[in-house]
């Protein structure tokens, strides 16, 4: 497997170019998720601190929270062991 910097790899996708010689394929694995959608109720104040975090971080609400309860999730797991 070839190395290169994480910009040059970034610039031969966005152009489109076969970066597949760049990746470790012996490491990857398919995540099959299913979805369900679930409410959330928020104070409008922290309704603005979190789309404060969401631009700040150009991402959006549910991608943030989603990230969040992963990470949430994964830290109580390791505690759990």
């Amino acid at each position: 497997m070839k190395t290169i910097s994480a910009a040059e790899l970034d610039k031969k996708f966005d152009d489109g170019e076969d970066i597949s010689e760049y990746l470790d394929w012996s490491k990857a694995r398919r995540v099959d998720w299913e979805h369900e959608l679930v409410e959330l109720e928020l104070p409008k104040a922290q309704l603005a601190e979190l789309d404060a975090e969401v631009a700040r971080r150009g991402t959006t609400r549910s991608h943030l929270i989603s990230t969040w309860i992963r990470e949430r999730l994964e830290k109580a797991s390791a505690a759990a062991e």
